[in-house]
């Protein structure tokens, strides 16, 4: 990572055709670390106990990726410049690899996080919310989601801050309306983990993200109506608001479509069967 943030930020002649490819090796890197700091702490990470999972985690990211870059086509929050000329296939197939680097990030950090026990503690029997399980609820997320998306077509200067919140409402409303597990189910019981630990992971990776991007060749840039001032890298402060719901929205598609289980949830869950011995 170390390596890979060197040759982003400077303009080596011997590294020149490889310069617009150097978002994917930080990243790698960072990915690796979060892992080595999970397993050094809780003795186990993605890479030693869930390689399979980890390896599909990298090609749902690439289309989830995709799927913000085609919301994006409306509301035109952000832009990429000095991206090198390169036929459309070449174009997809390495900005797919940088894409498919989000959610092992994003979740990699979540586990990460899960293994302090001050941090998490707290959370786990706070507030009480049994409605977010309920089936009208799903209906309710469902309808927002869906309505969101059509305002954002229709006035995109105005609602573009649902970009963030429409994914997670439709997959949300999904779940809940065929009472399937959401990442919300825990707060029917109290515990708010989840919901911190993915905003916090995001806002992590966030901070990152806006750090690499700042000074790279290949580099995006914001156009983000009303809020573009006391900008932090590149990002509009108030900008970084919409890493909290993107958290979330991380952890719902990646328990929708994989089935994803946190790892402190499997401890809890085994604690609680021996105790129940």
């Amino acid at each position: 990572m170390t390596g890979a943030w060197i040759v982003a930020w400077n303009r080596f002649t011997w590294f020149q055709s490889f310069q617009p490819h150097t978002f994917s090796l930080l990243w790698f890197g960072y990915i690796a670390i979060l892992n080595a700091l999970t397993y050094q702490r809780s003795g186990q990470c993605f890479l030693t106990h869930r390689p399979r999972f980890f390896g599909k985690l990298f090609f749902l990211s690439a289309g989830f990726w995709w799927l913000f870059e085609y919301l994006n086509q409306y509301v035109n929050n952000w832009h990429y410049l000095n991206v090198p000329t390169i036929s459309h296939f070449e174009y997809v197939f390495y900005t797919s690899i940088s894409f498919s680097t989000v959610l092992p990030a994003v979740v990699s950090t979540y586990e990460w996080l899960s293994t302090f026990p001050r941090l998490t503690r707290p959370f786990q029997k706070w507030h009480l919310l049994p409605w977010m399980i309920d089936q009208k609820t799903g209906w309710i997320f469902f309808g927002l989601g869906s309505m969101g998306l059509g305002l954002i077509g229709i006035w995109p200067n105005l609602f573009f801050p649902l970009l963030w919140l429409c994914p997670l409402f439709l997959i949300l409303g999904i779940q809940c309306i065929r009472k399937e597990k959401t990442c919300f189910n825990e707060l029917a019981q109290g515990d708010w983990r989840p919901v911190l630990l993915s905003a916090l992971a995001a806002l992590v990776c966030g901070f990152w993200w806006e750090l690499w991007n700042a000074n790279s060749l290949v580099h995006w840039e914001y156009s983000i109506p009303y809020v573009h001032t006391f900008k932090v890298f590149e990002m509009p402060i108030l900008g970084y608001s919409g890493y909290i719901p993107f958290g979330l929205t991380c952890l719902a598609i990646t328990e929708f479509s994989l089935d994803y289980q946190p790892s402190h949830q499997l401890k809890f869950s085994v604690l609680s069967n021996q105790d129940t011995a």
